[in-house]
């Protein structure tokens, strides 16, 4: 698809490439039914989703954009295709992206599901320039997974990250770090990754709009409002981020599972349905990962946007999902008064290897071990769920979703 010119030019001191891919989801969903190329596509949780997830680019161009309800999305492109999002399938072809990458450098962040950083400060000898790597790079991809990508690279992350959205999809920009912050000085602060809402607002209230009117602003003043953070935005808007790419993954310190609920809801049979559903996935996972925690937090979110909920322990550390079950049912029945609410969270806190978590004075219930460890062998020969508890089989549907922090292995590869 492109040609490579391998010969190496000035060497940077430091270069760092975003890889994005385009419209993952939907991208994935057109090649595996060509029937959906070229046809706007939202995906959605499951068939009767309400909220787009992601949309294709057909889509896009009538306006549909993330977070959209299908309702309004519909008023836009009437013959907008709603497709059922299915999690299993796009980890399997991000795990191949992100293997492939590292016949390019092992100095990769997979930052989300869709994107990584790759640090190839080191590769330039090997591979050529930069720009030389990021060609290379967006090939490998394509061989990898058949989906075109776009490719930032410049001299630090949020530089890189900036110039692989300026053109998509199957873009490709390369912003020298010497010309990076005469490149940014014009670009609105919020454009960058990690200025929000909230910290653009703070940012305005002391007339700092575009990265330009950030090197007026004294860096103590964000320094003493957001701390560390604070004095990296301040170099992230001249193009001199200083965040490496973080290429170890650190131990979890805490693991959880949440669902949306049907709006208002406020009946105790299904809410309990729900908390069962996910102290099984939760209790599922921590097996997997041979992880045990003591301390949950259950917790049911209102219409103010509020939790009704708290953390509790259990006798001892475990990775049952009764034990986790029979706690959420304690803290629910403390916190909860009937109100409605719509969506469900439970979550382990600093979960720990089981082998470190023998008490020699407690009981452990080695039949229920054994049950547990059967259940799971079976469900994940067969799938999640062929086996469950005889209350989740009224469970509405409930389809998956991948974690915002998905990683292709380890306590995160989760869905």
């Amino acid at each position: 698809m492109w040609d490579i010119d391998i010969l190496p030019t000035t060497r940077w001191r430091r270069a760092i490439i975003l890889v994005d891919m385009n419209a993952f989801f939907a991208s994935v969903e057109q090649q595996d039914y060509p029937e959906l190329r070229g046809q706007p596509l939202a995906i959605t949780n499951g068939e009767q989703g309400t909220c787009i997830i992601t949309s294709s680019y057909e889509a896009r161009a009538f306006g549909i954009k993330t977070g959209m309800r299908m309702k309004e999305a519909k008023l836009l492109c009437p013959h907008l295709i709603q497709v059922p999002a299915r999690p299993h399938r796009y980890t399997e072809k991000s795990t191949a992206i992100m293997e492939a990458l590292i016949s390019i450098t092992p100095d990769i962040e997979i930052f989300s599901i869709d994107e990584a950083f790759l640090d190839v400060t080191q590769c330039q000898e090997l591979h050529g320039s930069p720009e030389t790597i990021g060609h290379l790079t967006q090939q490998t991809v394509y061989n990898a997974s058949g989906l075109l990508s776009s490719i930032g690279v410049s001299g630090d992350k949020t530089t890189a990250k900036y110039a692989a959205k300026l053109d998509k999809p199957n873009g490709f920009n390369v912003i020298p770090p010497w010309e990076a912050k005469k490149r940014l000085q014009h670009v609105p602060v919020t454009e960058l990754c990690g200025i929000g809402k909230g910290i653009g607002a703070f940012l305005a209230k002391h007339d700092v709009y575009t990265c330009g009117d950030m090197e007026r602003l004294p860096i103590s003043i964000l320094a003493k409002r957001f701390g560390n953070q604070g004095r990296r935005l301040w170099y992230m808007c001249q193009g001199a981020d200083p965040e490496s790419v973080h290429t170890e993954i650190s131990a979890p310190k805490s693991m959880g599972h949440g669902k949306i609920m049907p709006p208002n809801t406020k009946d105790v049979l299904t809410i309990k349905t729900y908390l069962m559903h996910m102290c099984e996935k939760l209790g599922a996972r921590l097996r997997g990962n041979n992880l045990r925690a003591q301390a949950f937090f259950v917790g049911l979110r209102n219409r103010d946007f509020g939790w009704l909920g708290k953390s509790g322990k259990c006798l001892q550390p475990t990775d049952d999902s009764k034990d986790i079950y029979q706690l959420g049912l304690r803290i629910l029945k403390e916190c909860w008064s009937g109100e409605p609410v719509f969506q469900i969270q439970v979550t382990a806190h600093d979960p720990r290897g089981a082998e470190l978590q023998l008490d020699l004075l407690a009981t452990h219930d080695e039949k229920r071990q054994k049950l547990n460890g059967v259940m799971d062998a079976i469900n994940a020969r067969y799938g999640a769920f062929t086996l469950m508890p005889a209350p989740l089989l009224k469970r509405s549907s409930m389809p998956n979703v991948i974690a915002p922090a998905w990683r292709p292995g380890g306590p995160r590869q989760t869905i």
